[in-house]
């Protein structure tokens, strides 16, 4: 697959993202090969940095050495065109692909950058590396500052350039286009065009410096601030020149501040909008070489601890002029961005129909990886709301900022909403809330604020109004209370996000009546349930009880008890489920199994154990996994005795009799379950001994302890607990969980919704 373009300004490592992430979810060994770089003398590799395949390379852990990823140089090949003819450069080039290429199932190339190259006819260049490679091409073309009219013949000129000399063009992307122009630019295109046309609207927050970037482009020095605030993008310049009441006026949301260093006024000012949210500022650059005092630098680390004040010895205006034109880049540092740039991807390119056009077959190995994509991918073809809350909490946070910006599901984040939206500001994330204090009326009893109609621009003004081809902004009945579930879930829209505090929403008076209703035969009143329902986690599951919500996740800070008990009371056991449940996915090298239970259950009988092992079958298949389930114990078969084998043997006969279409093994050791050399010897005609992939443990002290051995010692990834046997999807996180834990949680709730 060759990813080229007609010049400089494209944009195309969005769609190398994309399209690397689209790859990487139907293989196993994708491959990555950039046929020229170009040299540095000045840099200690002697080359220059290249961001795109160093992000590619990270993210999607590409075991692939620079000696291999990269064909030559610029001039280097000018030098063998020049002495040897095109031909041999070629040549060459063709040979260090094939050396990439057969190694991998498919091999992602990108192509030339068309900045600096000295490369007589790029254009031609990069189609002719295209057909000796036998690649299909994708040609970008830039739209940033053109009409639509401009982008549409740029594209239609770039498919008749490419299509001319030969190449197999698979689709053509216009990026960069201006958000309101990105249906006047696709639909005439794709009404006429014989390959699919798409267009992404140009997203300024990817182009957004972050306060790192503008330490390394000024030569600047960190008097404070953490690695959080360093990362903060910058999405507006502010002099500091008037005096503090107006200079307080101009101040926007994620600006950097550029003011002399001897205004104290202004540094502490800046610094106190921003412990107040009003607005949260992305850092202060103070010029001049001037520092402030050691008692203004106290004060401005405790007014706004982590917020980044950077010295330089250079003056103001000089200063802005050179930041005026920096624009940010992805790379491997910015994680956040990478996020921002893949939901954009799949928001606005049909990544089903590229897929089938990219004609790649998937194969039968499922890594972790492949798994991780799967569940995004089906979270967000039919998107669902997932209520958390724990709003405050920092993971949770940022795994928000990722769910929102892959489009996985709508948000809403419980908790104190000053103190949520000052924890936002201080870790430098953008969950797309809009503006608007706490405490604002609004026509939706659920919360103060609408959801933000586009999180991935939260600071455009675009972002904020309605067009023709973009949803409509009022969303105020996008999780309207009498609805049997959230409407608007609108895959064609960015996903959304707000927060509510159950302890002032609107909501606490009708919860405490529903509450009361429910636990009534145990004395519950109303006047009580109050108090309540203004538990996150009550409240939370309420939200899911009353369709606000179509799930909940919780458990990064509070017990598992905390987080499950008021499911156990309000939405209780589904029909035709004995028991509430755990599954872990246990995502290994080449194969994903379903450990069950190692959350929930301490110690199952024999009754309960089935009713484990069969909603874990389930469970398992509605995540694409195979049922074989095994019943575990310390003896196969017949070989053993005993009440804790006579369980787990009188338990495997329970769900026979229950489900005879599973097929199911027990007692069976775990070596016998997944280890066909074992099975061979000890169950050599079991259709479930040596591949298993549902392993149902006997007692909640081998299975928990089970799963952390393999994950810690395989270095497997554990992806649970997930719950199971509830009437609606609440799920608990380990209060280790990583945000990669969080996100594949939330995925997770957000597919048990969609089976509702």
């Amino acid at each position: 697959m060759y990813i080229t373009g007609i010049g400089r300004g494209d944009g195309r490592q969005v769609v190398e993202l994309g399209v690397m992430d689209l790859l990487t979810r139907q293989v196993d060994r994708v491959g990555l090969f950039r046929p020229l770089r170009h040299a540095d003398p000045g840099s200690p590799t002697g080359y220059r940095t290249d961001h795109a395949a160093d992000l590619l390379r990270g993210r999607y852990r590409l075991d692939l050495p620079p000696s291999r990823l990269y064909g030559t140089t610029y001039e280097e090949a000018a030098e063998l065109q020049a002495e040897s003819g095109p031909d041999e450069l070629v040549s060459r080039l063709v040979e260090r692909f094939h050396d990439v290429a057969r190694d991998h199932e498919v091999v992602l190339v990108l192509g030339t950058d068309f900045a600096d190259t000295n490369l007589p006819a790029e254009l031609a260049f990069n189609a002719r590396l295209a057909n000796e490679f036998g690649s299909s091409v994708l040609p970008v073309v830039g739209g940033l500052g053109h009409s639509p009219e401009s982008v549409r013949a740029e594209v239609r000129n770039a498919y008749q350039a490419y299509h001319d000399l030969g190449c197999d063009i698979i689709a053509m992307i216009a990026n960069r286009v201006a958000p309101g122009d990105r249906a006047a630019v696709a639909r005439p295109l794709n009404e006429s065009a014989p390959i699919p046309v798409y267009a992404l609207p140009d997203e300024p927050a990817l182009s957004a410096p972050t306060v790192s970037q503008v330490v390394e482009a000024v030569g600047g020095e960190v008097l404070l601030g953490d690695a959080d605030g360093l990362a903060r993008d910058v999405r507006d310049i502010v002099i500091g020149g008037a005096m503090l009441p107006r200079f307080l006026e101009a101040l926007t949301e994620g600006c950097l501040v550029l003011t002399p260093g001897d205004r104290a006024d202004l540094i502490i000012g800046s610094l106190a909008a921003h412990a107040a949210g009003s607005p949260p500022i992305a850092g202060i650059l103070l010029t001049l070489d001037e520092r402030p005092s050691a008692h203004v630098t106290a004060l401005a680390a405790r007014l706004a601890p982590g917020t980044p004040v950077i010295s330089v010895p250079a003056l103001s205006y000089p200063t802005a002029t050179s930041l005026s034109a920096l624009e940010g880049r992805l790379t491997g540092a910015s994680p956040r961005k990478a996020e921002m740039a893949l939901g954009l991807f799949e928001l606005y390119v049909d990544t089903a129909e590229l897929t089938r056009r990219l004609s790649v077959s998937r194969t039968e190995r499922v890594t972790p990886m492949m798994f991780e994509h799967e569940l995004l991918e089906r979270a967000r073809s039919d998107r669902r709301h997932v209520v958390l809350p724990e709003g405050a909490e920092e993971r949770v946070l940022r795994a928000a900022e990722v769910l929102l910006r892959r489009n996985v599901c709508d948000l809403t984040l419980l908790g104190d909403e000053e103190v949520i939206r000052k924890r936002i500001a201080d870790l430098g994330i953008d969950l797309g809330l809009d503006a608007a204090g706490p405490g604002t009326p609004s026509a939706n009893p659920l919360s103060a604020h609408s959801l933000a109609a586009n999180p991935l621009s939260a600071h455009s003004a675009s972002a904020h109004s309605p067009s023709a081809d973009s949803p409509s902004a009022d969303s105020t009945d996008a999780l309207g209370p009498d609805a049997s579930r959230p409407a608007g879930l609108d895959p064609a829209r960015p996903a959304r996000a707000r927060v509510v505090d159950p302890s002032t929403s609107p909501l606490r008076e009708r919860f405490a009546e529903v509450y009361a209703r429910i636990r009534a035969h145990r004395g519950m009143t109303v006047e009580l349930a109050q108090d309540v329902v203004a538990d996150v986690n009550y409240f939370g599951t309420l939200m899911v009880h009353e369709g606000l919500a179509d799930g909940m996740v919780s458990g990064a800070v509070h017990s598992t008890a905390a987080t499950i008990r008021p499911g156990f009371e309000i939405i209780r056991t589904a029909p035709g489920a004995s028991i509430v449940s755990s599954v872990f996915f246990m995502c290994l090298a080449d194969k994903v199994l379903a450990y069950a239970d190692c959350a929930v259950n301490p110690d199952p009988d024999a009754e309960q154990l089935a009713g484990i092992a069969i909603s874990s079958a389930a469970t398992a298949a509605q995540f694409g996994v195979e049922p074989r389930v095994a019943l575990l114990s310390y003896s196969t078969g017949t070989s053993g005795s005993g009440a804790d084998v006579d369980k787990v043997r009188r338990a495997t006969e329970l769900v026979r009799e229950r489900r005879p279409d599973l097929l199911v093994e027990g007692p069976i050791q775990y070596d016998a379950a997944v280890d066909p050399t074992v099975a061979a010897t000890k169950l050599p005609d079991s259709p479930v001994a040596g591949r298993a992939t549902v392993l149902v443990f006997p007692d909640l002290n081998t299975g928990n302890n089970t799963y952390k051995a393999v994950q810690r010692s395989a270095g497997a990834v554990a992806i649970g607990p997930v719950l199971q046997g509830l009437r609606k999807p609440v799920n608990d996180l380990s209060r280790g969980a990583l945000v990669t834990d969080i996100v594949h949680t939330v995925a997770i709730t957000a597919i048990q919704a969609q089976s509702l």
